[in-house]
């Protein structure tokens, strides 16, 4: 018995080779300070009486999931993209980033998959604006994200409150 996926020795007929994907990894991690508006996952929260600090926005969802996205593509990072050296992205929206990011990647050669964020921090709650925050995200990049959001009972900056951090993965496929 022959294994579908094996093609026999000796078989003639072309077989047609699926893109692998390509998975990339992003962190980011801002302070928290007193006063400063809190953007986090392309959303503002007025409510929040601490935002995070950062040449840009400080969104480290976003900033997160640039990062997966460039480091699936080959593409660098979010540094070597949008460095701090250009006082034109002072005070620049992280979904802005996002777009751009995308951009570039298809540019490359890749469709996005879906991308996955994981906010680490105490304050802001995330479950009530989870499925905004995923719509924002989602048609910065065109392609579907999923956010999710955890603690660390109080361990560490994030759990001290004197930070927020997050991760996210990427998945990409070269087009043909």
């Amino acid at each position: 018995m022959r294994c579908a996926s094996t093609p026999d020795v000796g078989h003639h007929e072309a077989v047609t080779a699926t893109p692998m994907p390509r998975v990339g990894l992003g962190v980011d991690v801002h302070r928290l300070e007193m006063g400063v508006p809190l953007h986090l996952a392309g959303l503002a929260w007025p409510d929040e009486p601490m935002g995070l600090v950062g040449h840009s926005d400080g969104d480290v969802a976003a900033h997160a999931a640039v990062d997966a996205l460039l480091c699936a593509a080959g593409l660098g990072d979010i540094g070597s993209t949008f460095g701090t050296a250009d006082p034109t992205r002072a005070g620049a929206s992280g979904v802005d980033f996002l777009a751009e990011t995308a951009a570039l990647v298809r540019r490359a050669g890749y469709e996005i998959g879906n991308v996955t964020i994981t906010v680490v921090g105490n304050s802001p709650r995330i479950a009530a604006r989870r499925a905004e925050a995923e719509a924002v995200l989602s048609a910065a990049i065109g392609a579907p994200v999923t956010l999710a959001a955890t603690t660390t009972d109080g361990l560490g900056l994030t759990g001290r409150g004197e930070g927020i951090a997050a991760t996210s993965v990427a998945v990409i496929l070269q087009r043909d």
